[in-house]
């Protein structure tokens, strides 16, 4: 791990704790537009961007964009409110790897699904508007999210990290990893405290896979 310069961590479920404030607002937004999905369906799109999950989830017929733009500013709205009264709390160690990471000059960026007025609500809440992290990349920042690996090439953008194998990815969901390699990292990390489980995580292309985020350092040789 010494030649990692840049450690990109996904927000909900790897970096903060998922309390089913994300699936319980996907749910509400569909139920108010008398669409119904199945787990399953919500699994599946656990990792995407926010925006292309809802229009994933809406069914052919007539004016499904429209329906979809719909059903996404319900889901804000939704998300916004959990937000406030459920507090989001760190994942238990997140604050300390980000600390111990740039103590060794190694530069740290988010990267979410989520879009940019969400992301400012979330770090906002947990104090972290204020703190610590070199680049906080937005679904709406980029043309694709994952699993095209568009998010991780803009934090490289953002943080001047010109070698994709310089390079650690960090998910909790099968999108974050697929992401990870679809942009060639050379780290490609999985955590089992968010979305998907390790049965899941290991049917697809991943370096390692870590109970959670505060077991990061222990890849770093005499950390």
């Amino acid at each position: 791990m010494k030649q990692i310069k840049l450690v990109v961590f996904d927000l909900a479920g790897t970096t903060v704790k998922d309390a089913g404030q994300v699936a319980k607002a996907f749910t509400a937004a569909l139920a108010e537009h008398h669409i119904e999905i199945t787990p399953e369906q919500l699994s599946n799109v656990r990792g995407s961007c926010k925006r292309t999950a809802v229009l994933n989830l809406i069914p052919d017929g007539p004016d499904r964009l429209g329906r979809a733009e719909l059903v996404y500013a319900s889901f804000r709205e939704h998300l916004a409110q959990r937000y406030r009264i459920d507090f989001p709390e760190p994942i238990k160690g997140a604050e300390q790897i980000f600390e111990w990471l740039k103590a060794q000059g190694i530069r740290v960026a988010l990267n979410t699904g989520f879009d940019r007025d969400i992301t400012d609500l979330l770090l906002s809440s947990l104090g972290w508007d204020r703190i610590v992290v070199d680049a906080v990349v937005c679904g709406d920042d980029v043309s694709q999210g994952r699993p095209a690996p568009d998010l991780i090439f803009q934090a490289m953008k953002a943080t001047g990290t010109a070698n994709v194998k310089q390079v650690a990815n960090v998910g909790d969901t099968v999108l974050d990893l697929k992401a990870g390699n679809n942009a060639g990292v050379h780290w490609n990390v999985g955590v089992l405290t968010g979305a998907h489980d390790r049965g899941r995580l290991e049917q697809v292309p991943h370096t390692r896979l870590l109970p959670s985020i505060a077991e990061l350092g222990d890849l770093w040789p005499g950390a």
